[in-house]
């Protein structure tokens, strides 16, 4: 087990994977955060994560692959990254997270419209 993997235990959390991340990367990630400036799962706009759909720690060659690319966030009070991107763990992945957010998102959308709110 490695010190990372016995420092979580004792912790009882997970951190992220560490990934290294290619130059293009940041630019990448700050214009799509311009066009995509919402979270696809609860439509928040704090703490904005560019999600990969496949992980760059699973497929590095689709770091820079926008299909491979969604807004979730990372807002305190629900943490969309971790729990639609990751289902509760930084190392598990949901190929399912565009069609999974896109169906919570309009839920949550005909929720708030039964009850006089706009998200």
């Amino acid at each position: 087990m490695s010190i990372r993997d016995k420092v979580i235990s004792l912790l009882g959390r997970q951190f992220k994977p560490y990934v290294k991340r290619s130059p293009e990367w940041f630019e990448l990630r700050r214009k799509w955060l311009d066009k995509h400036p919402f979270c696809a799962a609860c439509g928040g706009t704090e703490k904005l994560e560019v999600h990969h759909i496949v992980p760059v720690h699973i497929d590095p060659s689709r770091e820079l692959d926008e299909t491979n690319l969604i807004t979730l966030c990372e807002a305190k009070d629900r943490n969309c990254h971790f729990v639609f991107g990751h289902f509760h763990n930084w190392y598990a992945w949901n190929p399912n997270v565009i069609e999974d957010t896109k169906h919570y998102l309009e839920e949550k959308k005909e929720a708030y419209e039964k009850i006089g709110k706009k998200i």
